[in-house]
């Protein structure tokens, strides 16, 4: 019997090149746990998105490192719903995902570079007292207080991290975490991570950096739900929400990401998107 259809493809590209590798599975749910796991660890990529296809219009999707299952994975939705609008030969869906106990919207378009993917990421958590816990994970960054060029926060899709905006691109390249520290740290306070930024003169850009070891991705070459955290952050702080970070220089990977904030009646929320290049299906 054949196994389940296997993709990777470069998610959150930049100028139709780089992108962070993620490998989309079409399980429908006939693999276990521990397969799903296992085919993560032997990917070779940081995240692994297992979509199961067979409950009516809506699919369900699952993401998992080598550490273990994750609760949502920003890079990982926007390369899924790329592999499902390819799998079915069309130029554009609009749909819906089922992932971490939420169904929310999902927009597909092919284009020249690929394939342009938004979803809504919905309410984001932006809890004050994240200066107060901050010092242990920029000390793990190798960053002193002069380093930081504003009070750190904490922002919750789902699960937290902390967003760290740094004085400059400079400062931002030149990070070189204790790794073994900050995943310590991030356990400690029960974040997913921390995100170092640093936003451009011009307003609506900036570089970013995600760093996570405590979930087993030491740093992230695309990150898409800090991106709509800190676009959260952004029209909490400044009245404006809406940002193009780019991420994965450092690691030979150029990616981008944007991200659009707004307010409603439950709090603010995001939608976030990029653009994925494609690759031919392969086996387990």
């Amino acid at each position: 019997m054949a196994g389940p259809s296997v993709s990777v493809v470069n998610a959150c590209t930049r100028h139709g090149g780089g992108g962070s590798p993620t490998t989309v599975v079409i399980d429908d749910a006939v693999l276990t746990d521990d397969e799903r796991h296992a085919i993560a660890r032997r990917a070779g990529t940081s995240h692994t998105a297992f979509v199961d296809t067979s409950a009516a219009d809506v699919p369900r999707v699952r993401f998992f490192t080598s550490a273990g299952e994750l609760t949502n994975c920003g890079h990982g939705i926007i390369a899924a719903q790329a592999v499902l609008l390819q799998r079915s030969g069309g130029t554009e869906h609009r749909g819906r995902q089922f992932t971490a106990g939420r169904t929310f919207a999902t927009t597909a378009i092919r284009r020249r570079d690929g394939i342009e993917v938004w979803f809504d990421q919905g309410v984001i958590a932006l809890p004050d007292g994240g200066d107060a816990t901050g010092d242990g994970i920029i000390a793990a960054l190798g960053l002193e207080r002069t380093d930081i060029a504003a009070d750190v926060r904490v922002a919750s899709p789902g699960t937290p991290r902390l967003l760290v905006p740094v004085r400059d691109r400079r400062t931002l390249l030149s990070i070189q975490p204790d790794y073994d520290r900050l995943a310590t740290e991030c356990r400690r306070l029960g974040y997913l991570g921390c995100f170092a930024y640093a936003l451009s003169p011009t307003a609506g850009t900036g570089a970013a950096r995600m760093f996570a070891p405590a979930i087993g991705v030491d740093e992230d070459i695309a990150n898409a739900n800090s991106v709509g955290c800190l676009a959260a952050h952004l029209l909490d702080t400044t009245g404006s929400g809406t940002i193009e970070i780019h991420q994965g220089d450092g690691l030979q990977s150029p990616s981008s990401v944007s991200a659009s904030a707004t307010r409603t009646a439950d709090g603010i929320v995001a939608r976030i998107g990029g653009v994925v290049g494609l690759s031919a299906p392969h086996g387990p």
